[in-house]
Protein backbone atom coordinates (compact mmCIF):
# COMPACT_ATOMS: atom_id res chain seq x y z
CA UNK A 1 0.00 0.00 0.00
CA UNK A 2 1.43 3.58 -0.69
CA UNK A 3 2.05 5.98 1.95
CA UNK A 4 0.46 9.22 2.27
CA UNK A 5 3.70 11.13 1.20
CA UNK A 6 3.83 8.76 -2.58
CA UNK A 7 0.00 9.20 -2.69
CA UNK A 8 1.09 13.50 -2.01
CA UNK A 9 3.16 13.03 -5.27
CA UNK A 10 1.24 10.87 -7.49
CA UNK A 11 -1.89 13.04 -7.01
CA UNK A 12 -1.24 16.30 -5.87
CA UNK A 13 -0.54 18.91 -8.38
CA UNK A 14 3.58 19.52 -6.98
CA UNK A 15 4.62 23.33 -6.61
CA UNK A 16 8.25 22.70 -6.82
CA UNK A 17 10.15 19.57 -7.36
CA UNK A 18 11.29 18.94 -3.99
CA UNK A 19 8.69 19.58 -1.53
CA UNK A 20 9.56 19.68 1.79
CA UNK A 21 7.39 16.29 2.33
CA UNK A 22 6.66 16.81 5.78
CA UNK A 23 3.20 15.10 7.41
CA UNK A 24 1.19 16.68 10.34
CA UNK A 25 -1.67 15.46 11.94
CA UNK A 26 -1.98 18.09 14.36
CA UNK A 27 -1.79 21.59 15.31
CA UNK A 28 -2.15 23.40 18.28
CA UNK A 29 -1.23 26.88 19.38
CA UNK A 30 2.60 27.54 18.77
CA UNK A 31 3.37 23.67 17.60
CA UNK A 32 2.61 21.35 14.55
CA UNK A 33 2.60 17.30 15.35
CA UNK A 34 3.95 15.19 13.12
CA UNK A 35 2.84 11.59 12.41
CA UNK A 36 5.41 9.93 14.77
CA UNK A 37 3.94 12.32 17.56
CA UNK A 38 7.20 15.22 17.24
CA UNK A 39 6.69 18.59 18.70
CA UNK A 40 7.35 21.56 15.79
CA UNK A 41 7.49 25.19 16.88
CA UNK A 42 5.56 27.07 13.45
CA UNK A 43 8.12 30.02 13.32
CA UNK A 44 6.26 31.46 10.05
CA UNK A 45 2.47 30.85 10.97
CA UNK A 46 1.78 29.14 7.83
CA UNK A 47 3.20 32.03 6.06
CA UNK A 48 1.51 34.89 8.76
CA UNK A 49 -1.90 33.20 9.01
CA UNK A 50 -1.97 31.77 12.28
CA UNK A 51 -1.36 35.17 14.22
CA UNK A 52 -3.66 33.87 17.19
CA UNK A 53 -2.04 30.16 17.09
CA UNK A 54 -2.85 27.27 15.61
CA UNK A 55 -6.62 26.35 16.52
CA UNK A 56 -7.29 28.93 18.86
CA UNK A 57 -10.51 27.48 21.11
CA UNK A 58 -12.37 30.25 20.23
CA UNK A 59 -12.04 30.09 16.47
CA UNK A 60 -12.75 26.25 16.82
CA UNK A 61 -15.99 27.04 18.55
CA UNK A 62 -17.14 29.34 15.99
CA UNK A 63 -16.58 27.01 13.18
CA UNK A 64 -18.41 24.99 14.68
CA UNK A 65 -21.12 26.63 15.75
CA UNK A 66 -21.50 28.16 12.57
CA UNK A 67 -21.78 24.95 10.75
CA UNK A 68 -24.15 23.75 12.39
CA UNK A 69 -26.38 26.63 11.30
CA UNK A 70 -25.41 26.96 7.92
CA UNK A 71 -23.06 26.97 5.65
CA UNK A 72 -23.01 28.50 1.40
CA UNK A 73 -26.48 29.16 1.00
CA UNK A 74 -26.09 31.34 -1.95
CA UNK A 75 -23.59 33.50 -3.83
CA UNK A 76 -21.99 36.60 -2.31
CA UNK A 77 -24.18 40.16 -1.84
CA UNK A 78 -27.83 38.45 -2.32
CA UNK A 79 -28.65 37.69 1.30
CA UNK A 80 -27.90 39.06 4.84
CA UNK A 81 -25.97 36.36 6.53
CA UNK A 82 -25.08 37.22 9.71
CA UNK A 83 -21.38 36.30 9.79
CA UNK A 84 -20.68 38.67 7.13
CA UNK A 85 -22.76 41.13 8.60
CA UNK A 86 -20.83 40.71 11.81
CA UNK A 87 -17.65 40.54 10.76
CA UNK A 88 -18.04 43.39 8.70
CA UNK A 89 -19.34 45.73 11.28
CA UNK A 90 -16.21 44.28 13.84
CA UNK A 91 -13.69 45.53 10.70
CA UNK A 92 -15.31 49.36 10.60
CA UNK A 93 -15.14 49.39 14.34
CA UNK A 94 -11.16 49.07 14.20
CA UNK A 95 -10.38 50.83 11.05
CA UNK A 96 -10.83 54.93 10.48
CA UNK A 97 -14.13 56.02 9.69
CA UNK A 98 -13.82 55.84 6.04
CA UNK A 99 -12.79 52.48 5.76
CA UNK A 100 -16.61 51.53 6.48
CA UNK A 101 -17.34 48.80 3.85
CA UNK A 102 -16.24 45.53 3.31
CA UNK A 103 -16.24 43.21 0.16
CA UNK A 104 -15.15 39.51 1.18
CA UNK A 105 -13.44 37.03 -1.24
CA UNK A 106 -11.69 33.83 -0.46
CA UNK A 107 -8.26 34.87 -0.32
CA UNK A 108 -5.30 37.61 -0.86
CA UNK A 109 -4.72 37.21 -4.26
CA UNK A 110 -8.48 37.72 -4.92
CA UNK A 111 -8.98 40.96 -2.60
CA UNK A 112 -6.05 42.34 -5.27
CA UNK A 113 -8.13 41.26 -8.20
CA UNK A 114 -11.35 42.71 -6.07
CA UNK A 115 -9.47 46.28 -5.37
CA UNK A 116 -7.97 46.01 -9.47
CA UNK A 117 -11.72 46.07 -10.65
CA UNK A 118 -12.96 48.25 -8.19
CA UNK A 119 -10.10 51.48 -9.13
CA UNK A 120 -10.62 51.25 -12.68
CA UNK A 121 -14.02 51.74 -12.14
CA UNK A 122 -14.15 54.06 -9.56
CA UNK A 123 -11.69 56.50 -11.43
CA UNK A 124 -12.45 55.20 -15.20
CA UNK A 125 -8.40 54.92 -15.96
CA UNK A 126 -6.75 51.87 -16.45
CA UNK A 127 -3.51 52.18 -15.49
CA UNK A 128 -1.96 50.41 -12.55
CA UNK A 129 1.44 51.44 -10.36
CA UNK A 130 2.97 48.71 -8.36
CA UNK A 131 6.62 48.64 -6.97
CA UNK A 132 9.67 46.49 -7.88
CA UNK A 133 10.30 43.30 -5.57
CA UNK A 134 6.73 43.60 -4.84
CA UNK A 135 4.34 40.47 -4.11
CA UNK A 136 0.61 40.18 -3.96
CA UNK A 137 -0.52 37.17 -5.06
CA UNK A 138 -0.16 34.50 -8.43
CA UNK A 139 -3.20 34.89 -10.47
CA UNK A 140 -3.45 36.66 -13.64
CA UNK A 141 -4.26 40.45 -12.31
CA UNK A 142 -2.25 39.75 -9.28
CA UNK A 143 0.91 38.46 -10.85
CA UNK A 144 0.80 41.37 -13.20
CA UNK A 145 1.56 43.59 -10.37
CA UNK A 146 4.54 41.42 -9.34
CA UNK A 147 7.37 43.08 -9.15
CA UNK A 148 10.16 40.32 -9.83
CA UNK A 149 10.32 39.02 -13.46
CA UNK A 150 11.67 36.22 -12.93
CA UNK A 151 8.25 34.61 -11.51
CA UNK A 152 6.05 36.24 -14.13
CA UNK A 153 7.80 35.86 -17.62
CA UNK A 154 6.63 32.42 -17.96
CA UNK A 155 3.17 33.43 -17.77
CA UNK A 156 3.27 36.52 -20.26
CA UNK A 157 1.42 38.35 -21.72
CA UNK A 158 -0.09 39.52 -18.54
CA UNK A 159 -2.22 42.86 -18.00
CA UNK A 160 -0.91 46.23 -19.74
CA UNK A 161 -0.74 49.52 -18.68
CA UNK A 162 1.16 48.30 -15.23
CA UNK A 163 3.97 50.80 -14.46
CA UNK A 164 6.36 49.74 -12.00
CA UNK A 165 8.21 52.12 -9.28
CA UNK A 166 10.78 51.71 -6.44
CA UNK A 167 10.05 51.48 -3.41
CA UNK A 168 10.34 54.22 -0.31
CA UNK A 169 12.20 56.25 -3.22
CA UNK A 170 10.72 59.75 -3.11
CA UNK A 171 11.71 60.58 -6.93
CA UNK A 172 9.43 57.95 -8.23
CA UNK A 173 6.07 59.39 -7.24
CA UNK A 174 6.43 61.56 -9.87
CA UNK A 175 5.26 58.82 -11.93
CA UNK A 176 1.56 58.50 -10.44
CA UNK A 177 -0.19 61.37 -12.44
CA UNK A 178 -4.09 61.68 -13.67
CA UNK A 179 -4.23 59.04 -15.99
CA UNK A 180 -3.03 56.47 -12.33
CA UNK A 181 -6.30 54.40 -11.17
CA UNK A 182 -4.66 53.24 -8.02
CA UNK A 183 -1.26 52.50 -6.77
CA UNK A 184 -0.69 49.40 -4.97
CA UNK A 185 1.80 48.97 -2.16
CA UNK A 186 2.56 46.90 0.53
CA UNK A 187 2.39 49.23 3.64
CA UNK A 188 5.66 46.90 5.05
CA UNK A 189 7.28 44.82 1.53
CA UNK A 190 6.74 41.05 2.65
CA UNK A 191 8.79 38.82 -0.27
CA UNK A 192 11.21 41.75 -0.65
CA UNK A 193 12.52 40.83 2.72
CA UNK A 194 10.81 42.41 5.37
CA UNK A 195 11.27 46.01 3.91
CA UNK A 196 10.07 49.32 5.84
CA UNK A 197 9.35 52.90 4.19
CA UNK A 198 10.02 56.03 6.09
CA UNK A 199 7.22 57.62 7.23
CA UNK A 200 7.94 60.70 5.06
CA UNK A 201 7.72 59.10 1.83
CA UNK A 202 4.27 57.24 3.03
CA UNK A 203 2.93 60.60 3.92
CA UNK A 204 4.26 61.86 0.38
CA UNK A 205 2.76 58.90 -1.22
CA UNK A 206 -0.42 59.85 0.15
CA UNK A 207 -0.26 63.36 -0.67
CA UNK A 208 0.64 62.66 -4.38
CA UNK A 209 -2.70 59.91 -4.63
CA UNK A 210 -4.88 62.97 -3.04
CA UNK A 211 -3.40 65.27 -5.49
CA UNK A 212 -3.78 63.31 -9.00
CA UNK A 213 -7.25 61.68 -7.69
CA UNK A 214 -5.36 58.26 -7.39
CA UNK A 215 -6.52 55.55 -5.12
CA UNK A 216 -3.92 54.37 -2.48
CA UNK A 217 -4.61 50.74 -1.86
CA UNK A 218 -2.08 49.37 0.62
CA UNK A 219 -1.68 45.46 0.86
CA UNK A 220 -1.62 44.31 4.58
CA UNK A 221 -2.55 40.63 3.69
CA UNK A 222 0.91 39.91 5.41
CA UNK A 223 1.49 42.35 7.91
CA UNK A 224 -2.19 43.27 9.35
CA UNK A 225 -4.04 41.95 12.14
CA UNK A 226 -1.28 42.79 14.69
CA UNK A 227 1.85 41.64 13.30
CA UNK A 228 3.77 44.59 13.49
CA UNK A 229 3.08 45.37 16.93
CA UNK A 230 -0.27 47.18 15.94
CA UNK A 231 -3.44 46.57 14.45
CA UNK A 232 -2.59 47.68 11.15
CA UNK A 233 0.43 48.43 9.49
CA UNK A 234 -0.56 52.16 8.27
CA UNK A 235 -1.26 53.22 11.98
CA UNK A 236 2.81 53.28 11.97
CA UNK A 237 3.06 56.17 9.44
CA UNK A 238 -0.14 58.63 10.06
CA UNK A 239 -1.70 57.62 6.82
CA UNK A 240 -5.34 56.08 5.51
CA UNK A 241 -5.57 54.17 2.59
CA UNK A 242 -8.59 54.44 0.14
CA UNK A 243 -8.59 50.73 -0.27
CA UNK A 244 -6.88 48.37 2.35
CA UNK A 245 -6.26 44.23 1.15
CA UNK A 246 -6.58 41.62 4.19
CA UNK A 247 -6.22 38.22 4.18
CA UNK A 248 -3.87 35.40 5.64
CA UNK A 249 -4.06 36.21 9.85
CA UNK A 250 -7.94 37.22 9.72
CA UNK A 251 -8.96 34.11 9.02
CA UNK A 252 -7.29 32.10 12.25
CA UNK A 253 -7.00 29.27 9.80
CA UNK A 254 -9.76 29.49 7.72
CA UNK A 255 -9.65 30.70 4.12
CA UNK A 256 -10.55 34.40 3.72
CA UNK A 257 -9.66 37.80 1.75
CA UNK A 258 -11.12 41.45 1.79
CA UNK A 259 -11.04 44.40 0.17
CA UNK A 260 -11.96 47.69 1.99
CA UNK A 261 -12.91 50.76 1.29
CA UNK A 262 -15.73 53.77 1.35
CA UNK A 263 -19.30 52.90 1.21
CA UNK A 264 -19.50 55.61 -1.69
CA UNK A 265 -16.41 53.96 -3.78
CA UNK A 266 -17.09 50.49 -3.10
CA UNK A 267 -20.75 51.00 -4.49
CA UNK A 268 -19.36 51.53 -7.90
CA UNK A 269 -19.39 48.22 -8.54
CA UNK A 270 -23.38 48.26 -7.75
CA UNK A 271 -24.15 49.22 -10.90
CA UNK A 272 -23.45 50.22 -15.15
CA UNK A 273 -23.13 47.17 -14.96
CA UNK A 274 -24.77 45.79 -12.11
CA UNK A 275 -23.07 42.33 -10.62
CA UNK A 276 -19.57 44.22 -11.31
CA UNK A 277 -17.92 41.59 -8.78
CA UNK A 278 -18.84 38.30 -7.77
CA UNK A 279 -17.59 35.27 -5.94
CA UNK A 280 -19.58 31.89 -5.44
CA UNK A 281 -17.68 31.54 -1.89
CA UNK A 282 -16.38 35.26 -0.77
CA UNK A 283 -17.09 35.98 2.81
CA UNK A 284 -18.53 31.97 3.39
CA UNK A 285 -20.43 32.18 6.68
CA UNK A 286 -17.84 29.67 8.49
CA UNK A 287 -14.99 31.48 7.31
CA UNK A 288 -16.51 34.89 8.82
CA UNK A 289 -17.29 33.77 11.78
CA UNK A 290 -13.61 32.23 12.21
CA UNK A 291 -12.88 35.98 10.97
CA UNK A 292 -14.85 37.86 13.79
CA UNK A 293 -13.81 34.95 16.29
CA UNK A 294 -10.08 36.18 15.58
CA UNK A 295 -11.03 39.90 15.45
CA UNK A 296 -12.12 39.24 19.18
CA UNK A 297 -9.42 37.10 20.30
CA UNK A 298 -6.73 39.30 18.96
CA UNK A 299 -8.52 42.39 20.99
CA UNK A 300 -9.91 40.78 23.72
CA UNK A 301 -6.25 38.93 24.67
CA UNK A 302 -4.26 41.65 23.69
CA UNK A 303 -2.60 39.76 21.68
CA UNK A 304 -0.84 43.30 19.82
CA UNK A 305 0.79 44.19 23.03
CA UNK A 306 3.95 42.99 23.49
CA UNK A 307 4.67 42.45 19.65
CA UNK A 308 6.87 44.89 19.47
CA UNK A 309 8.76 43.78 22.46
CA UNK A 310 8.84 39.85 20.90
CA UNK A 311 10.34 41.27 17.86
CA UNK A 312 13.03 43.40 20.08
CA UNK A 313 14.25 40.32 21.99
CA UNK A 314 14.34 38.05 18.09
CA UNK A 315 16.77 40.66 17.03
CA UNK A 316 18.65 41.56 20.61
CA UNK A 317 19.13 37.34 20.30
CA UNK A 318 20.27 36.60 16.78
CA UNK A 319 23.47 38.25 17.18
CA UNK A 320 26.57 35.74 15.03
CA UNK A 321 29.23 36.97 12.36
CA UNK A 322 27.48 34.99 9.69
CA UNK A 323 24.19 36.86 10.06
CA UNK A 324 24.38 39.76 7.79
CA UNK A 325 21.35 42.01 8.61
CA UNK A 326 18.36 41.19 11.27
CA UNK A 327 15.22 43.47 9.55
CA UNK A 328 11.93 43.50 10.95
CA UNK A 329 8.96 45.43 12.61
CA UNK A 330 7.30 43.57 15.22
CA UNK A 331 6.65 39.64 14.17
CA UNK A 332 7.54 40.24 11.00
CA UNK A 333 11.08 39.59 10.69
CA UNK A 334 13.76 38.82 7.76
CA UNK A 335 17.57 37.05 8.93
CA UNK A 336 19.61 37.61 5.97
CA UNK A 337 22.50 35.60 5.22
CA UNK A 338 25.45 36.11 2.61
CA UNK A 339 23.54 33.55 0.06
CA UNK A 340 20.51 31.23 -0.61
CA UNK A 341 22.75 28.10 0.30
CA UNK A 342 23.74 29.11 3.18
CA UNK A 343 19.95 29.86 4.14
CA UNK A 344 18.85 26.69 2.77
CA UNK A 345 21.34 24.69 4.63
CA UNK A 346 20.30 26.58 7.90
CA UNK A 347 16.57 26.48 7.05
CA UNK A 348 16.96 22.39 6.72
CA UNK A 349 18.65 22.15 9.78
CA UNK A 350 15.78 24.15 11.83
CA UNK A 351 13.23 21.69 10.68
CA UNK A 352 14.93 18.81 11.37
CA UNK A 353 15.44 20.30 14.78
CA UNK A 354 11.88 20.85 14.71
CA UNK A 355 11.65 24.49 14.23
CA UNK A 356 9.67 25.05 10.77
CA UNK A 357 11.20 28.54 8.68
CA UNK A 358 11.73 29.51 5.35
CA UNK A 359 13.01 31.88 3.04
CA UNK A 360 11.27 34.49 0.83
CA UNK A 361 10.29 34.97 -2.77
CA UNK A 362 12.47 37.49 -3.54
CA UNK A 363 15.20 38.01 -1.39
CA UNK A 364 16.21 34.14 -1.10
CA UNK A 365 19.22 35.10 1.32
CA UNK A 366 17.24 36.02 4.24
CA UNK A 367 15.27 33.47 6.38
CA UNK A 368 11.42 34.44 7.53
CA UNK A 369 10.52 34.99 11.19
CA UNK A 370 6.88 35.34 11.33
CA UNK A 371 5.49 33.06 14.52
CA UNK A 372 1.90 33.25 15.82
CA UNK A 373 1.54 36.41 17.52
CA UNK A 374 1.09 34.36 20.76
CA UNK A 375 4.65 33.15 21.25
CA UNK A 376 6.46 33.37 24.62
CA UNK A 377 9.86 35.15 25.42
CA UNK A 378 10.78 31.55 26.48
CA UNK A 379 9.64 29.97 23.35
CA UNK A 380 11.72 33.15 21.50
CA UNK A 381 14.99 32.03 23.41
CA UNK A 382 14.15 28.70 22.42
CA UNK A 383 13.86 29.41 18.46
CA UNK A 384 17.31 31.64 18.12
CA UNK A 385 18.91 28.92 20.50
CA UNK A 386 18.07 26.49 17.62
CA UNK A 387 19.29 28.94 15.00
CA UNK A 388 22.34 30.04 16.34
CA UNK A 389 23.13 26.16 16.90
CA UNK A 390 22.64 25.67 13.28
CA UNK A 391 24.16 28.58 12.18
CA UNK A 392 27.12 27.48 14.47
CA UNK A 393 27.15 24.07 12.91
CA UNK A 394 26.91 24.82 9.32
CA UNK A 395 28.73 28.66 8.88
CA UNK A 396 31.44 28.77 11.99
Amino acid sequence: MLTQRQLFLQHNAQTTLEPLLLEFVKASGMYLYDTEGNKHMDLIAGIGVSNVGHCHPAVVNAVKEQAEKYMHIMVYGEFVQSPQVDFAKALADVLPASLNCTYFVNSGAEAVEGAMKLAKRYTHRSEIIACTNSYHGSTQGALSLMGNEEFKQAYRPLLPQIKFINYNVMADLSQITTHTAAVFIETIQGEAGIRIADQAYFEALRKRCTETGTLLVLDEIQCGFGRTGKMFGFEHFNIVPDILLLAKGIGGGMPIGAFISSNEIMMSLASNPILGHITTFGGHPVSCAAGLATLSTIVNENMVEGVTEKGSLFKKLLKHTAIKEVRGIGLMIAIEFGSFELNKKIIDACIADGLISDWFLHCSNSMRVAPPLIITEAEIEEACRIILKNINELAG
